[in-house]
């Protein structure tokens, strides 16, 4: 693959980066001597094949002595094995030094080695060529491709996000406690990205109204997964799957799985700087109830589809995201949900964030309300889900993310992959 590069520096950053997988090469000139302007350089490696170097090093001149160069370039043994490339500049390049170092590997032939050691040498001398009018025909070449997931990764490129807190308020005749927690696991490479995640809470009340004491316990817990393919620069296929309980919402047990496809606008490559991702949804849920529900079900089973656009931007300063999501169930035309959602990120310091997020919903969905309806007690203690036209958020926080950090894997597909550390109030 040939990337051309738009400017000296980037090609001098790129190849320096690089250390040795990567080849710098400039177009000869058909015919007659080398631009005046060229980087002159004196090779001092006795006995090597000048000619050789001649035929590699198109952007400079090798000249006869040091006098005459802006960049001495000598190549000794370095250990019992390798050979130290020690490149030193003069003139307006003085003050200007590097050395690299080549190990040739076993079984290699002399001619391998003196092709390899000519590489390296176009390699070291691009910081110079990059201060020279011949910068502007550079190009760098990736001669061996190398996965970013083949490096070396104690955490074989899982990042994990843990989350937890404890809420508490109270007076004489009142009390309230909430625990709550989540826990996450991520690992993302080019061609998949998995996402699982598990969450719980536990609430604990305390009335008293006229002599009497009323006492309450609620919980809810659920699970998450994902796994996403990607295809090609905008497209992706994943399936969800998730399950919930809660006697807030009159859920003993639901699971639903869910095929899905996305589409995004901007190729995926650009995820680092924005995205205007359209993911679309089509799944069956089957529920299970704590009590009989407005429609007389104790189990439930229906198909239902989403639609739902966000756009993601980056910046130096952190990111801004706002999605909107409708969805709705097969044969029930009028029981919909309507969603839009906006959260920003505000970096503070290396993974350490500081979060702003909220959220509206139009609500016409409540297939799972008991029948019994609720208590006063109920209603006010906020132990039962009742029917509503919409429901709003709001919440600030500080995240921090840990795990892995050597992937340079980018996989925006299906949305992020959640957060580290959470702490919100």
């Amino acid at each position: 693959m040939r990337m051309p590069v738009a400017t000296s520096v980037l090609a001098v950053l790129i190849a320096l980066a690089l250390t040795g997988t990567g080849l710098a090469q400039v177009p000869a000139p058909p015919t007659g001597p080398p631009a005046p302007d060229a980087l002159r350089v004196f090779l001092d490696w006795p006995g090597a094949d000048v000619d050789l170097f001649r035929g590699e090093l198109t952007f400079a001149v090798l000249v006869a002595s040091r006098e005459e160069a802006e960049v001495h370039v000598s190549i000794t043994p370095a250990g019992t094995e390798g050979l130290a490339l020690a490149f030193t500049g003069l003139g307006r390049f003085a003050g200007d030094d590097n050395t690299l170092t080549y190990r040739p590997q076993p079984g290699e032939k002399p001619e391998e080695v003196r092709g390899a050691v000519a590489r390296l040498v176009k390699i070291g001398l691009l910081r110079y060529v990059a201060k020279t009018p011949a910068a502007r025909h550079v190009a760098v070449e990736f001669l061996d491709q190398v996965k970013p997931t083949s490096v070396l990764d104690k955490w074989n490129f899982w990042v994990f996000d843990l989350g937890a807190n404890q809420f508490m308020m109270g007076e004489t005749q009142y009390n309230d406690t909430m625990y709550s927690g989540h826990f996450s696991a991520n690992r993302v490479t080019p061609e998949l990205k998995v996402r699982m995640s598990a969450f719980g809470n536990l609430q604990r009340q305390r009335f008293d109204v006229g002599g009497e004491s009323f006492r309450s316990s609620s919980h809810g817990y659920g699970f998450e997964g994902l796994v996403v393919k990607s295809l090609d620069d905008h497209w992706s296929v994943g399936a969800y799957l998730s399950t919930t309980s809660s006697t807030y919402s009159n859920i003993r047990f639901s699971a639903t799985p869910a095929p899905a496809i996305e589409y995004d606008l901007f190729p995926y490559a650009e995820s680092t700087k924005r995205q205007f991702r359209f993911l679309y949804k089509f799944g069956h849920t089957y529920a299970s109830f704590w009590e009989l529900t407005i429609y007389d079900k104790l189990r439930q089973g229906l198909f239902h589809e989403s639609l739902s656009a966000t756009l993601e931007l980056k910046q130096p300063w952190g990111t801004a995201q706002v999605g909107l999501e409708g969805s709705h169930y097969f044969f029930k035309p009028f029981k919909y949900r309507v969603e839009l959602r906006g959260e920003v990120s505000f970096r503070i310091w290396k993974g350490l964030s500081f979060e702003v997020d909220g959220g509206f919903a139009k609500i016409h969905d409540q297939l799972f309300l008991p029948k019994s309806g609720a208590t006063p007690e109920e209603i006010l203690l906020m132990l039962r889900e009742i029917e509503t036209d919409y429901s709003y958020e709001f919440s600030v926080g500080l995240n921090i993310r840990f795990g892995s950090l050597k992937s340079n894997v980018v996989n925006p597909r299906f949305g992020s992959g959640g957060r580290s550390i959470s702490i919100k109030f």
